[in-house]
């Protein structure tokens, strides 16, 4: 019988990027831009901001320009995922 690991079968259900982006959203509230938060993830900056947008025409990141940095924050839906992805994760 082969034993998986919790992280491994988390990463069966779930594509591993965008879940940590948004669990790194959520864990973390102080200002959050794209090149930190890619590095927090172990993710290019293109990569990062692809989702990122992906996040944000389905609503679940907003972002607010001050001067020339866009900061990055979720949403009431955004978190609502991130808690519901949080708790699958504790359970696998």
């Amino acid at each position: 019988m082969v034993v998986i690991r919790k992280k491994e079968i988390f990463d069966v259900f779930f594509r591993k990027k965008p879940t940590m982006v948004l669990v790194a959203l959520r864990s973390n509230f102080k200002n959050r831009y794209g090149s930190i938060l890619a590095k927090e993830v172990d993710c290019t900056y293109s990569h990062t901001v692809k989702i990122l947008q992906q996040m944000e025409k389905a609503g679940l990141v907003a972002f607010e320009k001050q001067g020339r940095i866009k900061n990055i924050k979720l949403t009431d839906k955004g978190n609502r995922i991130a808690e519901h992805l949080e708790k699958v994760k504790s359970i696998l």
